[in-house]
Protein backbone atom coordinates (compact mmCIF):
# COMPACT_ATOMS: atom_id res chain seq x y z
CA UNK A 1 0.00 0.00 0.00
CA UNK A 2 2.88 2.39 0.78
CA UNK A 3 4.38 1.80 -2.69
CA UNK A 4 1.03 2.57 -4.27
CA UNK A 5 0.71 5.81 -2.27
CA UNK A 6 4.27 6.81 -3.20
CA UNK A 7 3.54 6.16 -6.88
CA UNK A 8 0.35 8.23 -6.69
CA UNK A 9 2.19 11.05 -4.91
CA UNK A 10 4.94 11.01 -7.57
CA UNK A 11 2.33 11.04 -10.36
CA UNK A 12 0.52 13.95 -8.70
CA UNK A 13 3.78 15.88 -8.32
CA UNK A 14 4.57 15.38 -12.01
CA UNK A 15 1.07 16.55 -12.97
CA UNK A 16 1.41 19.76 -10.95
CA UNK A 17 4.70 20.63 -12.63
CA UNK A 18 4.75 23.64 -14.90
CA UNK A 19 6.82 24.37 -17.99
CA UNK A 20 6.28 27.93 -19.22
CA UNK A 21 7.82 29.78 -22.15
CA UNK A 22 9.09 33.20 -21.14
CA UNK A 23 10.83 34.18 -24.38
CA UNK A 24 11.83 32.64 -27.71
CA UNK A 25 14.52 34.31 -29.80
CA UNK A 26 17.26 33.77 -32.37
CA UNK A 27 20.61 33.91 -30.56
CA UNK A 28 22.86 33.50 -33.60
CA UNK A 29 22.42 32.84 -37.30
CA UNK A 30 24.87 32.17 -40.11
CA UNK A 31 24.50 31.47 -43.83
CA UNK A 32 27.39 30.87 -46.23
CA UNK A 33 27.35 30.00 -49.91
CA UNK A 34 31.11 29.93 -50.54
CA UNK A 35 30.91 28.73 -54.14
CA UNK A 36 28.34 31.15 -55.44
CA UNK A 37 27.67 32.19 -58.12
CA UNK A 38 29.36 29.18 -59.76
CA UNK A 39 27.14 26.78 -57.80
CA UNK A 40 24.07 28.19 -59.59
CA UNK A 41 25.37 27.42 -63.09
CA UNK A 42 25.43 23.62 -62.88
CA UNK A 43 22.94 20.92 -62.07
CA UNK A 44 22.64 20.28 -58.36
CA UNK A 45 22.26 16.87 -56.80
CA UNK A 46 23.55 17.69 -53.32
CA UNK A 47 23.71 15.78 -50.07
CA UNK A 48 22.83 17.34 -46.73
CA UNK A 49 24.31 16.72 -43.31
CA UNK A 50 22.15 17.96 -40.43
CA UNK A 51 23.54 18.28 -36.92
CA UNK A 52 21.67 19.12 -33.70
CA UNK A 53 23.07 20.24 -30.38
CA UNK A 54 21.58 21.93 -27.37
CA UNK A 55 22.89 23.52 -24.24
CA UNK A 56 21.25 24.82 -21.12
CA UNK A 57 22.15 27.61 -18.75
CA UNK A 58 20.40 27.99 -15.40
CA UNK A 59 19.41 31.63 -14.94
CA UNK A 60 18.06 31.02 -11.44
CA UNK A 61 16.33 28.18 -9.58
CA UNK A 62 13.36 28.03 -11.97
CA UNK A 63 14.44 29.79 -15.19
CA UNK A 64 16.70 28.27 -17.81
CA UNK A 65 17.99 29.37 -21.17
CA UNK A 66 17.96 26.53 -23.68
CA UNK A 67 19.82 27.00 -26.97
CA UNK A 68 19.11 24.58 -29.82
CA UNK A 69 21.75 24.72 -32.53
CA UNK A 70 20.83 23.31 -35.93
CA UNK A 71 23.62 23.14 -38.51
CA UNK A 72 23.01 22.10 -42.11
CA UNK A 73 25.87 21.57 -44.53
CA UNK A 74 24.88 20.89 -48.13
CA UNK A 75 27.54 19.55 -50.47
CA UNK A 76 27.82 18.71 -54.14
CA UNK A 77 30.59 16.11 -54.27
CA UNK A 78 33.57 17.83 -52.55
CA UNK A 79 32.20 21.35 -52.91
CA UNK A 80 30.13 23.10 -50.23
CA UNK A 81 26.92 24.43 -51.73
CA UNK A 82 25.85 26.18 -48.54
CA UNK A 83 26.23 26.04 -44.80
CA UNK A 84 23.52 27.36 -42.51
CA UNK A 85 23.46 27.42 -38.73
CA UNK A 86 20.76 28.72 -36.43
CA UNK A 87 20.95 28.98 -32.67
CA UNK A 88 17.33 29.17 -31.60
CA UNK A 89 17.00 30.00 -27.93
CA UNK A 90 14.34 30.28 -25.31
CA UNK A 91 13.92 31.11 -21.67
CA UNK A 92 11.79 28.54 -19.90
CA UNK A 93 10.40 28.44 -16.39
CA UNK A 94 10.39 24.91 -14.97
CA UNK A 95 8.80 24.44 -11.56
CA UNK A 96 7.08 21.74 -9.60
CA UNK A 97 8.82 18.77 -11.26
CA UNK A 98 11.06 16.35 -9.38
CA UNK A 99 14.71 17.44 -9.67
CA UNK A 100 15.63 14.19 -11.44
CA UNK A 101 13.29 15.11 -14.33
CA UNK A 102 14.82 18.53 -14.96
CA UNK A 103 17.54 17.29 -17.35
CA UNK A 104 15.05 15.38 -19.48
CA UNK A 105 12.65 18.34 -19.64
CA UNK A 106 15.39 20.74 -20.71
CA UNK A 107 16.77 18.27 -23.28
CA UNK A 108 13.46 17.19 -24.80
CA UNK A 109 10.45 19.43 -24.16
CA UNK A 110 12.34 22.69 -24.65
CA UNK A 111 14.08 21.68 -27.93
CA UNK A 112 10.72 20.34 -29.16
CA UNK A 113 9.33 23.84 -28.59
CA UNK A 114 12.30 25.57 -30.25
CA UNK A 115 12.72 23.32 -33.30
CA UNK A 116 9.82 24.67 -35.41
CA UNK A 117 11.25 28.19 -35.04
CA UNK A 118 14.73 27.00 -36.05
CA UNK A 119 13.31 25.03 -38.98
CA UNK A 120 11.48 28.12 -40.25
CA UNK A 121 14.58 30.32 -39.90
CA UNK A 122 16.70 27.80 -41.82
CA UNK A 123 14.11 27.48 -44.58
CA UNK A 124 13.94 31.28 -44.93
CA UNK A 125 17.73 31.68 -45.04
CA UNK A 126 18.19 28.95 -47.64
CA UNK A 127 15.45 30.38 -49.84
CA UNK A 128 16.83 33.92 -49.53
CA UNK A 129 20.25 32.49 -50.44
CA UNK A 130 18.80 31.53 -53.84
CA UNK A 131 18.42 27.80 -53.19
CA UNK A 132 15.35 25.55 -53.25
CA UNK A 133 13.31 25.46 -50.06
CA UNK A 134 14.78 23.19 -47.37
CA UNK A 135 12.20 21.54 -45.14
CA UNK A 136 13.75 19.70 -42.22
CA UNK A 137 11.92 16.60 -41.03
CA UNK A 138 10.58 16.48 -37.46
CA UNK A 139 13.11 15.42 -34.83
CA UNK A 140 12.53 13.07 -31.90
CA UNK A 141 14.49 14.77 -29.14
CA UNK A 142 13.45 12.05 -26.70
CA UNK A 143 15.44 9.49 -28.72
CA UNK A 144 18.41 11.86 -29.02
CA UNK A 145 18.35 12.37 -25.24
CA UNK A 146 18.17 8.61 -24.64
CA UNK A 147 21.15 8.10 -26.98
CA UNK A 148 23.10 10.78 -25.10
CA UNK A 149 22.34 9.06 -21.78
CA UNK A 150 23.54 5.74 -23.24
CA UNK A 151 26.80 7.37 -24.40
CA UNK A 152 27.34 8.79 -20.91
CA UNK A 153 26.61 5.44 -19.27
CA UNK A 154 29.14 3.81 -21.61
CA UNK A 155 31.84 6.04 -20.17
CA UNK A 156 31.85 8.96 -22.57
CA UNK A 157 30.65 11.75 -20.29
CA UNK A 158 31.31 14.60 -22.71
CA UNK A 159 28.05 16.04 -24.08
CA UNK A 160 27.71 15.58 -27.78
CA UNK A 161 25.42 16.84 -30.48
CA UNK A 162 23.44 14.48 -32.61
CA UNK A 163 23.51 14.13 -36.35
CA UNK A 164 20.42 13.39 -38.32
Amino acid sequence: MADENNAQAAAQQAITGQLAIQKIYVKDVSFEAPNSPAVFTGELNPTADVHFANRTTALDAENHEVVLTVTVKVRQEERTVYLVEVQQAGIFTVRGFPEEHLGAILATACPNTLFPFAREAICDLVTKGGFPQLLLAPVNFEILYAQELQRRMAGNNAPQGASH
